[in-house]
Order: C-alpha cells, then structure tokens, then sequence
C-alpha cells in the first residue's frame, strides 16, 4: 500500500472497460489520485484530459495518463489490458497471446510497487488472475480476479426479476469459473431463509441466461462493460475502505473442499490487506463434482499454457 496520505488507484488498459471503470471509480470518488496507463498513449491522454474538464462538478481527485513508474505509490492496481480474439483463432492461442500481455505488464509492475493490491478482470479472467500472481512473486492475497462477482449480481437480478422481489433480497451465488463451467448454488439459495420457490425449468433457464448475459449484451451493443465497472468499484470500495465484505471474487484456492493451486470465484472476506480468508461454503454431492470439474478445466489450460512457453523459451 502506499506510504503518502493520499489513496492512489492506477489503471491499466483504458478500453471499453478501462475507461468506465476509471469513469466510476471518478464518480464514487475512491481515490484522490487516478492514473491512466494504455498502451495508445494518446487514448490515455484523451480520457483522462474528458474526466478533468468535468472536475468542477466533483471532488478533488488528479488524473493524468502515466506510465508504469506511476504505479510506484498506487494503493490498487486495476489490470483491464488484453486483446480480443481474431477471425479463425483458437481459444488457446488467444489465451497465449493474452497471458503475453499478462506477463509484459506484470514484469513491469513489480519493477516499481510490490506492495499494492492488484486487481484484474482482463480475460480469461481465473487463468490471467493465476498468471499474474504465479509471475510476481506477490502473496496471493494481493493478487484478486473479479472472478464470479458479476455472474453472481447478474444471478441474482434475474431471480429477483422472476420472483418479483428485490435482488437485494435474493440470497444466492455463483461459484468457480467465470465461464461456461461456472457452478450456481441452488442448495443455498434463499429469500428470507426460505427455499426459492421455482420449477426446476426456470432455475435452469435461469442459469442459461446468467451465462448469457455477456453475450446478450455484446450482441446488443457491442460491449460489456458498464456492470464489470461497477463491480470493480465495489471490490476497490470493500479494500479502501477495509469493510471485510464477503465477495465471490478469484482467488488462489488451498484445499477448498479437496481443489488447490488454482484460481476460482468463490465467497472472500476482502478488506485492506486484500483477501484476508475464503469462506468455505457448503456444497451437495453434486456441487462438489461440479466445481472440481471447473477446477480440473482451468488445471488443464494453466498446464497447457505453461508448456507452450516452455516450448518457445527452449
């Protein structure tokens, strides 16, 4: 964390959902000091000179477009960078190209701060959050994916919108991939401590839209990105602020019912130092082998991955 009085949150990757998590984090006022570093420069110094015209109707904060010196006093560093697939490429060679990414900025980060948090939903977002914690040598506590978070706010919209009820209400959550193999916990899901009460059609259209959702969007629009944005604000909110709110954010998994060495979305108490613990929660028979299959999916690509670059270093 930094020394100085002052909070400084640095993002990295000034996209779709670089600039308007840089735009939210602005409004919620979370830092008096916002850095903005892309790789286009000049997209940086756009941005960032947008959100300084509109100053005098917030706060105090400075942004400015810098470079990865700038990381040196950030509090939280917010990691967007990546490339989208190409016409005819496989998953796994923009999952290599993406973890190139990764690496080019991690080898640059700890050159200056290795005490910030770092936070990252660049995609595939369990598999980046592993490669970056695996490169930096920081404690997996500070190294924090956005993990199921989002799947889980966009689960619990659409339960709420079935059953007429404020999300707010509706206990429930994803846990585990942020992806195909994300796993629903509908053995815990409730509405005042009582059992949902939805046909077991619903519930699975249900999930198939939660997993849609992106898509939905993109299709819309082009883009999905304001509610990562919010989201990203409210893990920076829950650090900041040190709350030791429960959040199903990734995390480097040590024997979480029998699944370690692996980065999964599940319930994190998340507060100043980052994440101070995972919360076990309790799964059927069914759940369990679920979630070992989303364990086993991202095991295999880590160690795909892993050997295509140990195959091109020689």
């Amino acid at each position: 964390m930094s020394t100085s009085n002052k909070t400084r949150i640095v993002v990295i990757g000034i996209g779709e959902v670089g600039s308007r998590t840089a735009y939210t984090l602005l409004l919620r006022e979370r830092a008096d000091e916002l850095v903005l570093i892309d790789s286009d420069q000049n997209k940086a110094i756009g941005d960032a000179l947008d959100m300084n015209h509109g100053l005098l109707f917030l706060g105090r904060s400075k942004i400015w477009a810098g470079t990865y010196e700038d990381c040196t006093d950030a509090d939280i560093i917010i990691i967007t960078a990546g490339t989208e697939q190409k016409p005819e490429e496989s998953r796994m060679d923009l999952l290599r190209r993406n973890h190139e990414i990764m690496s080019g900025i991690m080898s640059e980060l700890i050159k200056t701060n290795t005490k910030a948090i770092v936070l990252i939903t660049a995609s595939p977002v369990d598999l980046m959050s592993y490669f970056a914690w695996e490169q930096s040598g920081l404690p997996a506590s500070r190294v924090i994916g956005t993990g199921t978070l989002l799947d889980t706010a966009r689960f619990r919209y659409l339960i709420g919108e079935q059953m007429n009820i404020d999300a707010h209400s509706v206990h429930a959550q994803i846990i585990g991939e942020h992806g195909n193999s994300e796993l629903p916990l509908w053995s815990e899901a409730n509405v005042a401590g009582s059992e949902l009460d939805l046909s077991e059609d619903t519930k699975a259209s249900i999930v198939a839209r939660t997993q849609e959702a992106a898509n939905e969007v993109v299709q819309a629009k082009g883009s999905s990105c304001y509610a990562i944005a919010l989201s990203i604000n409210r893990i920076c909110a829950a650090i900041l602020k040190d709350e030791g709110s429960v959040l199903n954010v990734s995390t480097l998994l040590k024997d979480y019912h029998g699944i370690s060495d692996v980065y999964l979305g599940v319930p994190c108490i998340v507060d100043r130092q980052g994440i101070r613990s995972t919360i076990e929660v309790k799964l059927s028979d069914k759940e369990k082998v679920l979630l070992h299959q989303s364990a086993d999916k991202l095991k295999g690509l880590i160690a795909t991955t892993t050997y295509a670059r140990s195959e091109r270093n020689g």
